[in-house]
């Protein structure tokens, strides 16, 4: 199952069942290009898990950490499928990491590994817009991961069936492939990463999980056309613009 979370034609936002091109709510259906594409959730945080892959870790010059490196990105980071992210002011390099997120079910602590998938509604896509200019320089990477619009999320939740051990992860930027992977090359797996978050903070329902990006990470440029494409979820379409334009 694939759900939708939109503004329907009358300005109420739902969240209905999505499948090829048109969406279900109670006895109404509509075509996406009738309604607004929100943000596939509203999270209270979103935990982002760094150098989840060993070949980004190498092409960042970076060891994998012995325990999953986490950091936040806030709500205002969250931007949605169709939306135009304007880039931070000034910067050398921002770039684009796709990356497969985690949708939290319910209110959950201390989750065990064996338990982990029962707190998981669904995932999405999600690009972790990351300022290297201020991210290289500093310790907490407020400035460097979370300014507005930093992560584009969706279009829609998958239910964990629906997406493969092994899916595929791809970027690509105005057309062109630019990250291309598979889950299954995480190294920690997604119940690994929910019980050692968990260990540490409250997740609640809703929040997001962001898993780690593969190699392949680049600069933005101004009209960049952004293309996140996960197997068993779809693509999360997103444009680029510069301050200065």
């Amino acid at each position: 199952m694939k759900y939708l979370r939109f503004r329907d034609p009358a300005g109420s936002v739902r969240r209905g069942t999505f499948d090829d091109g048109t969406v279900q709510f109670g006895d109404q259906q509509y075509e996406v290009s009738e309604v607004d594409v929100l943000s596939p959730t509203d999270p209270t945080k979103i935990v982002c898990v760094g150098l989840n892959y060993a070949d980004h870790a190498a092409e960042r010059d970076k060891d994998v950490p012995d325990r999953p490196l986490l950091f936040l990105k806030t709500p205002n980071t969250v931007s949605t499928h169709g939306d135009t992210v304007t880039l931070p002011a000034g910067k050398q390099r921002v770039d684009w990491e796709a990356e497969l997120a985690v949708v939290i079910g319910e209110q959950c602590r201390n989750v065990a590994v064996e338990e982990a998938m029962d707190v998981v509604e669904g995932y999405t896509c999600l690009n972790d817009i990351s300022n290297r200019d201020d991210q290289d320089t500093e310790q907490n990477w407020v400035r460097g991961k979370a300014f507005d619009n930093a992560a584009p999320m969706g279009p829609v939740v998958a239910t964990p069936d629906e997406v493969p051990d092994d899916a595929t992860i791809e970027l690509r930027v105005n057309g062109e492939t630019k990250q291309a992977s598979s889950i299954d090359q995480f190294f920690f797996s997604v119940p690994e990463l929910i019980a050692e978050i968990t260990t540490h903070l409250t997740l609640e329902a809703g929040d997001v999980i962001s898993t780690g990006t593969p190699a392949g990470v680049g600069p933005l440029s101004d009209g960049d056309h952004v293309e996140v494409d996960i197997e068993g979820i779809g693509t999360l379409e997103h444009d680029v613009r510069s301050p200065s334009r």
